[in-house]
C-alpha cells in the first residue's frame, strides 16, 4: 500500500494537471452560451449571427431603439418604407428613396422594423468552470469538519479535533476562492461586484462562520474546552451549508442554477475535469497539512522525552 506522502504527491500532480486541462478546455474548447441578443441594422459575419429579424412596434416611442434600421411605418392609412434616421418622443424621420419624411409620433399607427439579430455571449461562463467546483469542495470539506467535530464530542480523541481543524483550514481556502471567482462572475454577468441576493448572502454568512471558528479557537486557552467548543460550533455552523446550497431552489434568486442536461459535451467535460482536479487538490492540501501536524507532534514528543 502506498504511503500517505506518495498518495498526496500523486493527488497534487494529477489534480494540478486536471485543473490546467480544465482551464485550457474552458478557454479554448468549451463554447460560450448566449444569455441574450443584440439587434443591429446591418449584416455582420459572425458565429453569433441568428439571422434576420422582423418585429412589429405598436408605439412610436419604442422606435428610438431602432435608428438606422429598415422600417415600414403605417400612418393615417399610408405605409412609408425606408431607413429610420431619427426618432424621439415627438416625431420620427425616415429616409425613403432619398427623401426625408418626418412623421409625428402621434400619427404612427404601427411600424415593422427589420434587421439582424446576434447572440450576446456570456463570457462570465468561463469563470463558472472553476467557481462551481471550488464552491462544491468548500461544502464537502466543511461537512468533514462537522463530522470530525461530532466524532470528537463522542470520543474526546485529540486526533479528531486535529482533523476537524485542518478540514476547516482547507474550507477557508476554498471559500476564499469561491468568493473571489464569484465576485468576478458577478461583475462579468451582472455588471456589479456584489449583490445581496439569497445565495451570495447565505454564502457570505458561511465565510463569516468559518472565520469565527478560528477566532473561537484562538480565544479559548484550555485545550480540551477549546476543542469541545470548536467542535460544537462547526456542527452548528454546518447548518448554513444546505441552506446556502438549496436557497436558490426555494426562493426567487438571480443566481443561476445548473439544470440537468443544461451543458453541451465540451462544457460538461471541462466542468467534470475541473471538479475532479479540485477534489484531488483539496485532498492533497489536507494531507500536506496533516503531515505537517504529525511532524509537529513528533517534535513535541521528542522535546518532552529529552526534557524528561
Amino acid at each position: 500500500m502506498k504511503s500517505a506522502s506518495t498518495r498526496t504527491l500523486v493527488a497534487l500532480v494529477i489534480g494540478g494537471m486536471l485543473t490546467l486541462a480544465a482551464f485550457a478546455g474552458a478557454f479554448f474548447w468549451a463554447g460560450v452560451p448566449d444569455f441574450g441578443f443584440v439587434r443591429v441594422a446591418g449584416n455582420v459575419d459572425s458565429v453569433r449571427n441568428k439571422g434576420p429579424f422582423e418585429e412589429e412596434v405598436k408605439e412610436a416611442r419604442y422606435l428610438q431603439n431602432y435608428v438606422d434600421h429598415d422600417v415600414e411605418v403605417a400612418s393615417e392609412g399610408e405605409v412609408i418604407s425606408g431607413t429610420l434616421t431619427a426618432a424621439s418622443e415627438d416625431e420620427i424621420t425616415i429616409d425613403s428613396d432619398g427623401k426625408k419624411v418626418t412623421i409625428d409620433a402621434a400619427d404612427v399607427d404601427s411600424a415593422v422594423v427589420s434587421g439582424y439579430e446576434y447572440g450576446r455571449p456570456d463570457w462570465g461562463q468561463k469563470i463558472f468552470y472553476f467557481h462551481v467546483p471550488v464552491a462544491e469542495i468548500s461544502f464537502i470539506v466543511f461537512g468533514f469538519a462537522a463530522f470530525y467535530g461530532l466524532r470528537f464530542i463522542m470520543t474526546r480523541k485529540r486526533e479528531y479535533d486535529t482533523k476537524a481543524r485542518i478540514s476547516m483550514e482547507v474550507t477557508l481556502i476554498f471559500v476564499t476562492l469561491t468568493m473571489a471567482t464569484g465576485i468576478l462572475w458577478t461583475k462579468a454577468a451582472w455588471g456589479v461586484w456584489w449583490d445581496w441576493e439569497p445565495r451570495l448572502t447565505t454564502y457570505f454568512i458561511l465565510i463569516l462562520l468559518v472565520v469565527a471558528y478560528f477566532v473561537l479557537r484562538n480565544s479559548v486557552e484550555d485545550e480540551e474546552r477549546r476543542a469541545l467548543y470548536a467542535a460544537a460550533f462547526s456542527i452548528l455552523a454546518f447548518i448554513d451549508v444546505p441552506i446556502s446550497f438549496f436557497i436558490t431552489r426555494l426562493i426567487p434568486s438571480n443566481h443561476p442554477v445548473i439544470e440537468r442536461g443544461g451543458l453541451e459535451p465540451p462544457m460538461l467535460v471541462s466542468f467534470i475535469v475541473a471538479q475532479i482536479g479540485m477534489i484531488l487538490l483539496g485532498y492533497a492540501i489536507y494531507q500536506v497539512r496533516m503531515g505537517e501536524m504529525m511532524l509537529q507532534d513528533r517534535i513535541e514528543q521528542a522535546k518532552t522525552m529529552l526534557e524528561g
